[in-house]
């Protein structure tokens, strides 16, 4: 019996069983991989064959890698070695130079520029270049010698070569300089300390050179503003006086460092011709160029004094006079040979005196009872003050036409100046007693008129000179009669035209009034005193 319970499906005819498709797919993928792997294992042995031919070749070239390492090092100590022994041998030849001053001869260049060797001329008159110039010699100049010239001059305005730029000599060349201008300063310290009056005990004056040194000028703290015709040191304090035709009587103390002003007068349409210091140094006379007025300065009082009028003088002004020696009296120079004596007290002339010809220059013996009037003509009076007489009269050796005369305080010397610019110098005792004295020189150092003539208070030097020419000023040794050669003391101008010349009372100090307001100082080393 068939069960009921069970439904039968129909049959598949030819049906086959199904089989699974990843087992082809898994062999074809395993294939290819292995295809794959067979080719890289192939590219391998070819890249292994190809470094070993590469590294073959290194080795054949350069060694072993150690190797290599090792000469590499070898080398660089090589190299470090050379370099250290350079230096060494450097520094020897250094040191070697240093000590020996002998320099290894420069290598010589491998090629020379023929067109380097030629020096281009340069023009020096051109007025941009004409102040470089030294001479009429250096009218062309090289380039090369014209760059260290302008070097010269720039490091000179600017002070000199910089501290940081010398060499050692330079250095110690400038210490030492600076060593003996602090001794210098120390005796000029030690000099204007003490005041009073001092009897100089130096000992005899050298001629040839000078010891001089350049001061600061002694109106620097107030120049003049125009021509100054007077400079005169105090007979008794340490003071100097200027004056000029800006109408100005100004005083200075001398100390050769700032020289302080200390006052300062100014006369009203008064310019000033003359201005000297009574023998007391009380009181400042003033003249002036085209007045018969003249001033008296009080200087204790500090009060001026005009004199209008001065009984028995008929003169149109009073220009030309000078201070007598025994105080209180001036001798003014009149016009056409008279020469006026005034007493300050009662200002009124007392006696006159008449020579031939124009007064050109007074002075007096130093006990005042001479007086030298030196006249236009080439001679020469000598008049007795207590009795008013010529007591002789003799011509100046080859004067024309006579400028200016000066005696020495020691009464052995009488100058006379000349308008050939020919300055006598004389014996003093001869000139009382000749009537045709021999000079002891003739000293012919000035070109044109000498116009300025002043002894030092120690009779050992003449100063002269001419207001018609820049640095016409000449010092003279009076015991050799020789004239010092190192005056002027400057190349550059200083001096200028010098009208007035006067010594400090010991010698210390020379000044001179100049035309471009200005009264130069000089400090004379010889002398200790003021």
């Amino acid at each position: 019996m068939e069960d009921m319970s069970f439904i039968k499906l129909p049959a598949t005819e030819g049906k086959r069983p199904t089989k699974k498709r990843a087992k082809p797919l898994q062999s074809s993928m395993e294939e290819e991989e292995e295809e794959e792997r067979r080719r890289n294992v192939k590219n391998l042995a070819v890249l292994g064959e190809k470094n070993s031919s590469v590294k073959l070749l290194e080795e054949l070239v350069f060694g072993a890698e150690e190797e290599l390492l090792e000469r590499l090092v070898e080398e660089d100590e090589d190299q470090t070695g050379l370099l250290l022994l350079e230096d060494k041998d450097e520094e020897e030849a250094k040191e070697s130079e240093d000590e020996g001053g002998v320099r290894q001869p420069e290598k010589k260049a491998a090629w020379v520029d023929e067109d380097d060797e030629l020096e281009e001329e340069v023009d020096m008159k051109h007025r941009f270049r004409r102040n470089l110039m030294k001479g009429e010699a250096e009218s062309t100049m090289t380039k090369q010698k014209l760059q260290q010239r302008m070097r010269e001059q720039f490091q000179k305005a600017m002070g000199g070569t910089p501290s940081w730029a010398e060499s050692s000599a330079q250095k110690k060349k400038r210490r030492r300089a600076e060593e003996e201008e602090d001794e210098d300063e120390e005796e000029e310290d030690d000099l204007l300390r003490r005041t009073g009056n001092f009897v100089a005990s130096s000992d005899s004056l050298p001629s040839g050179i000078l010891r001089v040194k350049k001061c600061l000028h002694a109106n620097s703290a107030r120049p003049s503003e125009d021509r100054l015709t007077t400079v005169q040191f105090h007979p008794s304090a340490q003071v100097v006086m200027t004056a000029g035709l800006d109408q100005s009587i100004s005083l200075f103390q001398v100390d050769g460092k700032t020289n302080p002003k200390i006052q300062s007068i100014h006369l009203e349409r008064f310019p000033i011709h003359k201005a000297q210091f009574s023998v007391d140094g009380e009181t400042v006379i003033a003249t002036s160029l085209k007045n018969k007025m003249f001033y008296l300065y009080d200087m204790m009082e500090g009060r001026v004094s005009p004199v209008h009028t001065v009984r028995g003088l008929n003169e149109a002004r009073v220009k030309e006079f000078s201070v007598c020696p025994e105080g209180g009296a001036l001798l003014l120079t009149g016009t056409n040979g008279y020469l006026h004596l005034l007493t300050l007290k009662t200002k009124e002339v007392v006696r006159s005196m008449k020579i031939n010809g124009d007064v050109s220059g007074v002075a007096f013996s130093p006990d005042g009872s001479k007086v030298f009037a030196n006249s236009e003509d080439g001679e020469v009076y000598v008049w007795d003050m207590r009795s008013s007489r010529c007591v002789n009269r003799f011509t100046d050796d080859g004067c024309v036409r006579g400028t200016s005369i000066a005696t020495s305080q020691n009464g052995q010397y009488l100058a006379c100046g000349s308008q050939s610019g020919v300055v006598n110098v004389y014996s003093q005792e001869v000139c009382l007693n000749s009537a045709n004295p021999e000079p002891l020189k003739a000293v012919m150092n000035l070109l044109t008129s000498a116009t300025a003539l002043t002894f030092n208070p120690t009779s050992e030097i003449l100063a002269i000179a001419s207001r018609a020419e820049d640095e016409a000023v000449r010092l003279v040794h009076l015991p050799s009669l020789t004239v010092f050669s190192n005056f002027p003391v400057a190349k550059r101008k200083i001096v200028y035209r010098a009208s007035c010349l006067d010594f400090s009372p010991h010698s210390g100090f020379f000044s001179l009034a100049n035309n471009k307001g200005h009264a130069p100082l000089f400090r004379l080393l010889h002398y200790k005193e003021f």
